[in-house]
């Protein structure tokens, strides 16, 4: 989830009730902030908001029916999540691929605080801010290259 997102909040006051009567279910129920984990959003592979999963021995499941309490609790209690197909492998949050990707989601967090701190706290233009990203990563790609 986010903060910033309607429907994040707009399904809040359900999830939250759900993480509370979570416990005769037998499950744990959390969320994460992705402006705040960028790197789980891109392990997960996030592209909406909100995103649900569901996790057992490992295997994730994506939850894509209603958003009703009544639904989240029928998908655990009556074991509906056995009839979805798990996460691809590949697409897995703890396999390889999806460690890369987590890395790039840091990445980019990492840039965009560099660009702030160079038109925000320096004052520089933003076109300054660009050309010394481009210088970087020519420099790097020549260094890689020898």
């Amino acid at each position: 989830y986010a903060p910033w997102c309607p429907a994040c909040q707009q399904i809040e006051l359900t999830w939250e009730t759900f993480a509370k009567e979570s416990e005769p279910l037998d499950i744990t129920v959390g969320k994460v902030d992705v402006s705040q984990e960028p790197g789980l959003s891109g392990r997960f592979f996030v592209t909406t908001l909100p995103t649900i999963y569901h996790a057992k021995d490992g295997v994730f499941r994506r939850y894509r029916g209603s958003r009703t309490l009544e639904d989240l609790q029928g998908y655990v209690s009556e074991r509906k999540w056995e009839a979805v197909e798990p996460v691809a492998g590949w697409k897995s949050p703890s396999s390889i691929m999806m460690h890369g990707m987590a890395g790039l989601f840091h990445l980019s967090g990492w840039i965009r605080q560099i660009h702030s701190y160079l038109t925000g706290t320096l004052g520089l233009h933003v076109w300054v801010s660009y050309a010394v990203f481009v210088l970087t990563t020519l420099l790097i790609g020549l260094t890689l290259g020898l």
